[in-house]
């Protein structure tokens, strides 16, 4: 089936992912993560994105957007992508070998209410969630680590479209139970609107989206029908 052609427009939030091409880790050390940060501070400048949280990992990162205007998050991400390639391919000494990612960036739309907060857990709970850490709060690399202070070098996260509650640092380190993990992965691997029903049917009419909503594979045989 082919993918949904995407609509975004300013106002919503947005889970936006991006993965390296064959699970290469693109970042190993420092210099690699923090370069990518430079990138972001540079496009959140540039566009006047607003870069309500990050989390970059070895092979991948995720970013929660909250654009102003229709075409944002396109422009944004099109100047992230091959601006951070081109300077990855300088620093590696590898320029014109291969893609660094895999392919176009993957996103889904946030409803701006417990959702958004959940999203937003999620992206920066993801050490923890990979074991790589045991607080959340020790990676660097993430939106979590400029709210306690870290400096990025001019790097901004905003506050967001939802208040967070007092206890975020707790919340993060706690990991979601339930089937919240099974329903984020359905929103970035098919673009699904992530909220409760009537907002996410809602969306999914607004932005084009409603084969995101279908089940995939063929439909099944009724008894007593023929095919």
């Amino acid at each position: 089936m082919p993918r949904a052609k995407r609509k975004i427009v300013g106002g919503l939030a947005y889970h936006v992912l991006n993965r390296a091409n064959g699970r290469l880790r693109i970042f190993r050390k420092p210099d690699d993560f923090e370069a990518f940060e430079r990138v972001l501070a540079e496009g959140v400048d540039r566009v006047g994105m607003r870069l309500c949280g990050y989390c970059i990992m070895g092979n991948h990162w995720h970013l929660l957007l909250w654009p102003r205007e229709d075409g944002d998050v396109s422009e944004f991400m099109q100047w992230i992508t091959l601006t951070h390639t081109q300077r990855w391919h300088a620093a590696h000494g590898t320029t014109g070998i291969g893609h660094v990612y895999q392919g176009r960036f993957k996103s889904f739309p946030v409803q701006s209410n417990e959702h958004y907060l959940t999203v937003l857990r999620y992206i920066e709970s993801n050490p923890l969630r990979a074991k790589i850490v045991k607080s959340s709060r020790d990676w660097e690399y993430s939106s979590l680590a400029v709210r306690n202070g870290a400096d990025k070098e001019g790097l901004k996260v905003s506050a967001g479209p939802v208040k967070l509650p007092d206890r975020w640092n707790r919340l993060v380190n706690v990991l979601p139970g339930g089937n919240i993990d099974v329903q984020l992965e359905k929103c970035i691997k098919r673009g699904r609107p992530y909220g409760n029903t009537k907002w996410i049917e809602a969306a999914a009419q607004k932005l084009g989206l409603e084969t995101t909503l279908r089940s995939r594979g063929r439909p099944k045989k009724v008894p007593g029908t023929f095919s």
